[in-house]
């Protein structure tokens, strides 16, 4: 083992990958999803009273009787799926945890809300001229590399309808962590294992064009140390607008949330409403 925790005093290598699965581990997507359904926690998902006003926006500047298709990708349990299925809309779910899809299946049945989910990587979807709105809400776009969202945006670009808007957010420079380095034992297990662990958290941050930050957790337990190294980028207007304007969208417009709030420079995400 010691051989093992050697190479972590390293800085790892950009985009050097996890050692474990983190979004479909069965330990550690119990805590996802708890975090999901938590109604006063912004964690992996908004509080809850946001998703509210999120929806009701959305549905004022791209109201269902004029765009009734919407895909939300990274969908998770399908809290703003059902939200938006209420408001009219008919919704397709994708996401990358089955114990998420499991549940957002699970509550169709109860809320008979015909929504349609797929356990899949969004990076992965071919859908031609299909939706009327793409939604990707919590700035899950900036975990991407800029390979990854290239191929996302247009895939996004393919799978809507003319004049069918993309939505998403992403954190502003401002949300960057400084480099740190800090330890904490869990005894009675925790959030990455259910037996007592070590956790070695670091957050990292590396000068190629992207400006790309890791932050990473060594899990080690008695009998095995794993690595979840998750990645992140941070956008001005100006480099999000760079990043999109050549896929092909017609217009776009950017707020300070995914509520509708005033864009603002000093603001702490953006939302962008991109036209086909």
């Amino acid at each position: 083992m010691f051989n093992e925790l050697k190479k972590y005093t390293k800085k790892p290598k950009l985009y050097d990958p996890s050692t474990n699965k983190f979004w479909d581990d069965e330990h550690i997507s119990k805590g996802m999803l708890s975090a999901h359904l938590n109604p006063n926690w912004d964690a992996a998902t908004r509080k809850h009273e946001f998703l509210g006003r999120s929806v009701n926006w959305i549905s004022e500047i791209a109201p269902s009787s004029q765009y009734k298709l919407l895909l939300d990708l990274g969908c998770g349990p399908g809290l703003y799926a059902e939200r938006f299925s209420s408001a009219g809309y008919s919704v397709t779910g994708v996401d990358f945890s089955k114990r998420s899809i499991l549940y957002a299946k699970e509550q169709t049945v109860l809320n008979k809300s015909n929504i349609e989910y797929h356990y899949q990587n969004y990076l992965t979807i071919d859908y031609k001229e299909q939706f009327d709105i793409i939604t990707l809400i919590y700035c899950d776009y900036a975990a991407l590399s800029i390979k990854d969202r290239l191929i996302l945006l247009r895939k996004v670009y393919q799978a809507l309808k003319p004049k069918g808007k993309f939505i998403f957010d992403v954190f502003t420079p401002l949300m960057r962590k400084d480099e740190s380095c800090s330890w904490e034992y869990c005894s009675e297990g925790g959030f990455f294992s259910e037996k007592q662990y070590i956790c070695l958290e670091s957050v990292y941050q590396y000068d190629d064009e992207d400006n790309t930050e890791l932050r990473q957790a060594i899990v080690i337990t008695e009998e095995t140390v794993n690595c979840y190294n998750i990645w992140d980028h941070f956008f001005t207007k100006e480099v999000l607008l760079s990043e999109i304007q050549n896929i092909g969208f017609n217009s776009f417009e950017f707020y300070g949330d995914i509520a509708g709030k005033e864009f603002s420079d000093t603001g702490e995400t953006i939302c962008g409403v991109f036209t086909k």
